[in-house]
């Protein structure tokens, strides 16, 4: 029988669409059929050839590729657990995070043979492994309890192993197998998804009347060595979606608006203003150049979309119905959640929709009043997971018991509003405080980021000693934009309390930021305290 197990839930999707495309990236294609037996060559050969067994982690140090989707998918075949890696490692990272990870086997690229050769030893190529498996599904039973691990980014140190149930995981951030209403019961269930609604993602976004594409085709900006990359990327698989994939190692604005068109893209997922913005200055600087018409649903995760940008997401992609977009961690997937019509409440940031798993917590770990303007810290309660790989001192604070149910206790500093929406404020480590009031820097930046003269912007605390830090806004302007202190005051007067205000003004070539999006605050900090010397 099968489980809540990613790999016979994929098993079972495979077998109901097997002709359908399942996976693209440049000039190399898989149909789910081709893609579930290469899979299984490839789990077959991990257990004959290197010894794997169930349990065991495997590294995957991989671009994004149809041979990474196989990678992972053979990896939960054999009941084996992947484990993401950054390809930007250099060897000492890569052996600390092996290390770590226990990891008895990596896939690699061969072009980071260099820095791979240092932390392991040389195995056999890619190709020749899968040519040595036996197609045949005749694996011992799975089971729901099998793990699923997503290391994190490191912003707050080395990188950590979340580890998930995979049945937990399969609910909690893979659609449940019916994104758009209640979960299936059963395995068996989630071949109703790709026979009676192709694209039954995008069904809680469109008009009745709206039959939606033939399929739902997704195209993530977040790689698959990120949690947005993958978790996008399974949920597609599990729908019967098609996953298509960015192949070029640096994002270029015409190349994915190229791919959009050319695969027919329904879903576009970005990774907030870092990347909304350039698409949006690729489509005023070429009107009419690309035809974006397939796409429906246009979503971000990571970091926030501004208001502005949101409008004009919508505007100029005016068959996009909606802009869906969840805050989370590899920890607590969906924290909050926001979606912008063309028809509801202007766009706006930093408010999002409590989920009835979601609460803001005070000290003492009761929910805080709406509408009483207490910060609190987001909690996430249900399917959440085991805790992190070898470190039980932080699974302890992180993962808590409250009245016989379990929470995810993240470190998202946040308000109630009376309306029971929740206001974001961002990382509790990174809180400015000043004259003895706390400042959130997410706050004041969504405030900058809203002048039309700023492309980017991070906030940030200095030393001051009088008032303990002063807050320092770093900005990228726009091209040929002006500003100064006093301009940039007058623009966030009116939206912050004075406390809030930045007191100075820092103009950097470039805002620094993960790949992901994730602002480099150790930067931003180095270059306000830089500044200030100077």
């Amino acid at each position: 029988m099968p489980a809540f197990n990613i790999a016979d839930l994929f098993e079972l999707v495979a077998d109901t669409v097997p002709e359908r495309e399942a996976v693209v990236c440049g000039a190399s294609r898989r149909t789910y059929a081709e893609l579930d037996e290469r899979a299984t060559r490839l789990a077959h050969a991990l257990q004959t050839e290197l010894g794997i067994e169930p349990g065991d982690h495997v590294g995957l140090q991989l671009y994004d590729s149809v041979e990474h989707v196989e990678a992972m998918l053979a990896c939960y075949k054999a009941r084996a657990v992947p484990i993401n890696v950054n390809w930007r490692y250099v060897a000492d990272e890569l052996r600390q995070v092996l290390d770590d990870a226990g990891a008895r086997a990596l896939f690699h690229e061969p072009e980071l043979a260099a820095v791979m050769e240092p932390a392991v030893a040389r195995g056999p190529a890619y190709e020749s492994l899968l040519a040595a498996g036996s197609a045949t599904r005749d694996f011992p039973p799975r089971s729901g309890d099998d793990h699923y691990v997503l290391y994190t980014g490191g912003t707050t140190g080395p990188p950590k192993g979340v580890v998930w149930r995979q049945e937990d995981i399969f609910f909690a951030v893979l659609g449940g197998g019916n994104p758009a209403g209640p979960p299936i019961e059963k395995p068996e269930e989630i071949t109703r998804t790709p026979l009676t609604n192709k694209a039954l993602r995008l069904r809680a976004f469109l008009p009745p009347d709206d039959p939606g594409p033939e399929q739902f085709i997704q195209l993530s900006l977040s790689p698959l060595i990120h949690a947005g990359g993958q978790w996008s990327g399974l949920a597609t698989l599990l729908g019967g979606g098609k996953v298509v994939l960015y192949h070029e190692r640096h994002v270029d604005t015409g190349v994915v608006l190229s791919l959009v068109e050319r695969e027919g893209i329904t879903s576009l997922n970005m990774l907030g203003d870092v990347s909304a913005v350039p698409l949006l200055e690729e489509l005023r600087a070429h009107p009419g150049r690309y035809d974006t018409s397939t796409v429906r649903l246009l979503g971000s995760g990571a970091t926030m979309l501004s208001g502005d940008v949101k409008a004009e997401l919508l505007e100029r992609i005016p068959t996009a119905v909606a802009i869906s977009e969840a805050v989370g961690s590899s920890e607590a997937p969906v924290e909050a959640a926001t979606v912008t019509t063309r028809s509801g409440a202007p766009p706006r940031s930093l408010r999002f929709n409590a989920r009835p798993e979601t609460a803001v917590l005070d000290d003492e770990l009761q929910p805080v009043v709406p509408g009483s303007g207490q910060v609190g810290r987001l909690a996430v309660r249900g399917r959440v997971p085991i805790g992190y790989h070898n470190d039980p001192q932080k699974s302890a604070r992180t993962f808590i018991d409250i009245d016989g149910v379990r929470w995810t206790h993240t470190g998202d500093m946040a308000t109630v509003e009376a309306d029971g929406s929740i206001r974001l404020l961002g990382r509790g480590s990174e809180c400015i405080n000043t004259g003895g009031e706390k400042v959130y820097p997410e706050e004041v930046e969504a405030v900058v980021k809203a002048h039309p003269g700023v492309a980017d912007a991070l906030v940030v605390g200095r030393p001051d000693p009088a008032w303990g830090q002063r807050v320092v806004a770093l900005v990228q302007l726009a091209d040929g934009e002006r500003l100064d202190l006093s301009q940039l005051d007058a623009h966030c007067r009116p939206h912050l309390a004075g406390y809030k205000l930045p007191r100075d003004l820092v103009t950097v070539e470039k805002v620094q930021r993960s790949p992901t999006g994730k602002p480099d605050y150790e930067w931003a900090r180095r270059i306000a305290t830089a500044d200030a010397v100077g």
